[in-house]
């Protein structure tokens, strides 16, 4: 089924926008993640134990799709696999049975759409930068290369991309007429972000694992979700997803 098109600002107006954003210092770090009061385009973008519940808007943005409401795993005290909950919630929704040639097809074709829509936006704001064209498991990956103003202005904590991948995935659907799970990166912010996610993941599981009591972290978007849910799954340790919108978040269970 097709979600309904929702306006998509031109990469015109989607300038302004950008124009406007204050330029950030580049040695700036992370802010420190706050404990959460508190599932990732992963590819499944993916995660734990979370049911079909958009998202989206930008998660970065986020871009980031809709969220959907969490569920509880299947056995107790076993490790739920977070991730593929996470990437479950965004690919439960709307897409149609389709062959592997057939998926593949169309993630080029998202990637085209994708990379046409932001170097018309790039030529626009003036800025430089080389669209790399890719495919992700189950999803289309684009990343501006080479675009180091565009990733100044993204740091630290990647406001920016997220807000760039949600206009670049609604202008996807616009003319697909399917909801998009693309991954947008620039200059390679996602794989750097993803090893400091690990590690915050890494300290919640010692955290777990030395006491009885459930760790909740901050609120996060699928992706960062979807991290945090692999690192839980591979130290054996149960996790879902909790919250809802800008307040999901995971929680990592003890092994008692």
């Amino acid at each position: 089924m097709n979600d309904s098109t929702p306006d998509v600002p031109t990469a015109a107006e989607a300038d302004e926008n950008l124009s406007a954003a204050p330029e950030q210092d580049a040695t700036a770090q992370p802010a420190e993640h706050a404990p959460a009061v508190v599932e990732e385009d992963a590819s499944t973008e993916d995660a734990t134990t979370d049911a079909p519940a958009e998202g989206a808007a930008p998660d970065n943005g986020a871009a980031e799709s809709p969220d959907a409401a969490g569920t509880t795993g299947d056995t107790e005290g076993e490790p739920t696999d977070g991730a593929a909950a996470e990437s479950a919630e965004e690919s439960a929704e709307n897409t149609p049975a389709e062959t592997s040639e057939e998926r593949m097809r169309r993630l080029e074709e998202e990637g085209d759409i994708a990379a046409d829509y932001l170097e018309e936006l790039l030529d626009i704001a003036d800025l430089d930068g080389d669209i790399d064209i890719d495919v992700d498991g189950d999803r289309a990956s684009v990343e501006i290369a080479g675009a180091d103003r565009l990733a100044t202005l993204n740091r630290p904590k990647g406001e920016l991309l997220d807000a760039l991948q949600e206009l670049t995935r609604l202008a996807v659907q616009s003319r697909t007429g399917n909801r998009s799970r693309l991954m947008l990166d620039i200059g390679g912010f996602r794989a750097e972000h993803k090893g400091s996610l690990e590690e915050l993941a890494e300290k919640a599981v010692a955290e777990a694992k030395e006491g009885e009591a459930a760790v909740p972290l901050r609120p996060m978007n699928p992706f960062e979700r979807k991290v945090v849910h692999d690192v839980a799954k591979r130290e054996g340790l149960r996790s879902e997803s909790d919250g809802d919108g800008k307040n999901r978040h995971v929680v990592i269970y003890s092994a008692s």
